[in-house]
This record gives structure tokens, sequence and C-alpha cells, in this order.
């Protein structure tokens, strides 16, 4: 007997919202942990990975403390799928970073096609309408940390809406 199993997106913006709470919670857990950022500049952060992803314009965030030569040491990749099943989220956690002397903390945006098929008008529009706190740049940062050992983490979900975490050390 074959059996036939079809999906459709059914997650609404409020779903986003509630599967980047794990992700919010673990950027605060870093910052503090790490010491490298006030809570002010994380909401910041957030409030701008929030807007990005309810317009469907991320395919994944990541965290990486690097060393002094710019070379990540830990990270954290939040993957997002659309097309996922898993209804509720795990919590948040697994954060166990230190405050290491000469290291900075930054956020890698990975953007979704929609978003690269944006002109430069429509990106700049987009950010101006959404109030964006922070002055985003290009980063050279290899997203795969191809020298660090990845492991799952958890899973942040709502009504099929997923973003997975990896870490990396």
């Amino acid at each position: 007997m074959y059996h036939t199993v079809t999906g459709t997106a059914t997650y609404t913006v409020i779903d986003i919202r509630k599967a980047f709470e794990g992700f919010e919670s673990d950027l605060r857990m870093i910052a503090r942990r790490t010491d490298k950022w006030s809570m002010a500049y994380v909401d910041e952060v957030f409030h701008d990975v929030a807007k990005l992803a309810e317009a469907k314009y991320l395919s994944a965030v990541n965290i990486a403390l690097s060393n002094s030569n710019g070379i990540p040491i830990r990270a954290a990749k939040f993957i997002v799928n659309s097309q996922g099943t898993a209804i509720t989220s795990e919590r948040a956690g697994g954060n166990d970073w230190e405050n290491i002397p000469n290291t900075t903390l930054t956020v890698i945006l990975e953007y979704t096609q929609t978003w690269k098929g944006l002109t430069e008008q429509q990106q700049s529009s987009f950010r101006t309408n959404n109030d964006f706190q922070i002055s985003w740049t290009t980063s050279c940062i290899n997203t795969s940390f191809p020298h660090l050992t990845k492991t799952n983490g958890q899973l942040y979900a709502s009504k099929g809406y997923e973003l997975q975490k990896q870490n990396y050390r």
C-alpha cells in the first residue's frame, strides 16, 4: 500500500515570531556569556532579524565568536525551513559559550533568493520602512565553518515553520 503525504504552509507571521523566540533567547544567552554585547544591542539585532524573517527574506542566521584574526572559534547557525512539519519548539539552551579575551561576536545573515532578487532601492526601502537598527555590512566569514565540528542543536518551530539550530566548535 502506498501513501502520499502532501503539505501546505499553514504558518503565519505569529508562527515565525514564535520560532524565532528560541533564537532570541540563544542570542541573549550568548551575548551575556561572552560579555561582548549589551542587551540594548541584542534588542537592535533581534529587531532587524525578526523583520527580515517575517518578510521571508532569511534562509539562515549565524552567530560567530571570532579570534583576533577574524577566524570563528565558536558558532551557532539557525537554518530556516518554511516547509517543516514540527509544530512546537524545544527549549533554548546549549549556550555554554565563554568570555574569551581578544574575541568578537558577529551575526551573519544569509538571505533568500527573494531578497537577493530585490533591487538595491527595494532593499533600502525595506530597511527604512522597518526602522532597521543596524547598518548591516557584507561579511567574508565562511558560514559553513569548515574548520569547526558541527552538532545539531534545538529545533524551534511553530505550525511547520522551523528554525534548526546547529552548534559549531
